[in-house]
């Protein structure tokens, strides 16, 4: 399905006194990611916005294999991974010079409707016509 990959360097506000990048921002990194690969649809948060739902994260899940350090080059692939009921973008982060796997994690989030604040059990129609996908 959908894809994209963002390349970064790991900031030297971003990592503690041994260098090492802490464990919260892997979810700002994953948000870079998804946010790539939402305008890459043209359905980022100012379109989700604007189509009249907003899309909260519900769940989210990291799994740390290997430390990030200062400087070093990284890329995030996010991936749409399901997309009928809620948004699910699977992520994973790899050294950008060796392809080494570093971290995985998965993110969850539910349409829900900003006038009426009630959560859609089912994406809306405007999700499927940005994914070039016919509503049924």
């Amino acid at each position: 399905m959908l894809d994209t990959e963002v390349t970064l360097e790991i900031p030297f506000h971003d990592v503690d006194a041994m260098e090492v990048a802490w464990h919260g921002h892997y979810v700002k990194y994953f948000e870079i990611a998804r946010c790539a690969l939402l305008d890459s649809i043209a359905y980022n948060y100012r379109e989700m916005a604007e189509s009249g739902y907003a899309w909260p994260v519900i769940d989210l899940r990291i799994r740390y294999a290997q430390p990030l350090f200062f400087q070093q080059k990284i890329k995030v692939r996010a991936k749409l991974s399901e997309w009928e009921n809620r948004l699910k973008i699977d992520y994973q982060i790899s050294d950008a010079e060796t392809g080494r796997r570093l971290s995985k994690g998965t993110t969850v989030q539910v349409a829900v409707d900003i006038d009426s604040g009630e959560m859609q059990y089912v994406s809306p129609a405007i999700l499927f016509s940005k994914l070039g996908l016919s509503y049924e």
